[in-house]
């Protein structure tokens, strides 16, 4: 398939501002998406005006009388609303592939992206592409996880001194990454973090070692301190959901390590915690840089939105 253009897409479930909307779909208009499938979670009348001008783009707004023409009241949970809205996308996407991201996350290929999904063997259903991190405070710094291996709990101990033991490769948000998934298969569900066909996990799958998702989880402790209790009591940090956190390591969820820090030490415990987690202690910073596990990716999100959406602001 390496010798032709192959399409590739995203979808995303997104309730923001208009800024960042826009600001995410100019930056994979620009690297080279075919299609961009944009569910507006609520309604937002001035990110739509643009969206709906561009011809690659797709945008629903996911009001009452959007679910009521799916026969269903909104799913109060919005990862359930996430999951139905990629799968509505995966079946009418006009691309070779498609991917779920959200709209804080962001695709850096090493090369052509058409051209490494071309390159794959015809009997992969999925690629999953692994995050890197961002940095707090640092425009376009990024961390990459500590690599597997049989010394990765005493590297990710000796960077992150106070918190290691509970950190899966080092990372406050999600390790698992996004896949891109070949569409035209048959009962295909494509779900926050994997392609399901007929209920189970896809089984032909592979890594794209050479790209990254770049999520800006926390750009700043004040963003970190507006999503958290969000991510606490519905999101990522969730009772029963260990995202990022090594239940093996340090024996806690990430919602009852954070509870407990709260609990015991205040906001204070807090910005110690996510002080050396996301880098904003020089010696972290300093550690990461000697292990070679920076990642400079200057994403340049009001450039693109200007040259993309030139109508906004």
């Amino acid at each position: 398939m390496a010798d032709r253009d192959v399409k590739w897409g995203i979808v995303s479930t997104i309730k923001a501002d208009a800024r960042t909307v826009l600001e995410f779909a100019a930056y994979h208009l620009d690297l080279g998406a075919h299609r961009l499938h944009i569910y507006l979670d609520e309604p937002n009348p001035e990110a739509y005006g643009h969206l709906k001008q561009h011809p690659k783009v797709r945008v629903t707004v996911c009001d009452s009388a959007y679910w009521k023409r799916h026969n269903r009241n909104r799913p109060a949970k919005h990862q359930f609303r996430q999951t139905l809205n990629a799968t509505h996308a995966y079946e009418r996407i006009q691309t070779d592939w498609i991917a779920h991201i959200d709209a804080d996350e962001f695709l850096w290929p090493e090369t052509d992206l058409g051209q490494m999904l071309a390159a794959l063997p015809g009997g992969i259903q999925s690629a999953r592409v692994r995050p890197v991190e961002a940095l707090a405070g640092r425009d376009g710094e990024f961390k990459a996880m500590v690599p597997k291996g049989p010394d990765r709990e005493t590297e990710v101990r000796a960077l992150y001194p106070a918190f290691g033991s509970f950190l899966k490769g080092g990372f406050l948000s999600h390790t698992t990454g996004k896949v891109f998934a070949r569409t035209g298969l048959t009962n295909a569900e494509l779900r926050i973090h994997n392609l399901f066909l007929d209920g189970e996990k896809a089984a032909a799958t592979c890594e794209l070692d050479q790209a990254d998702l770049c999520h800006c989880h926390a750009a700043s402790w004040e963003h970190w301190q507006s999503v958290y209790r969000f991510r606490l009591q519905r999101g990522s940090y969730r009772p029963g959901l260990s995202a990022g956190f090594s239940r093996l390591l340090g024996g806690l969820s990430a919602h009852e390590l954070l509870s407990l820090i709260e609990e015991e030490h205040g906001a204070e415990g807090l910005r110690g915690f996510f002080d050396e987690v996301s880098a904003r202690d020089p010696d972290v910073y300093r550690k990461l840089q000697d292990r070679g596990l920076l990642r400079i990716r200057r994403l340049g999100l009001e450039e693109k939105r200007q040259k993309h959406f030139p109508g906004f602001g």
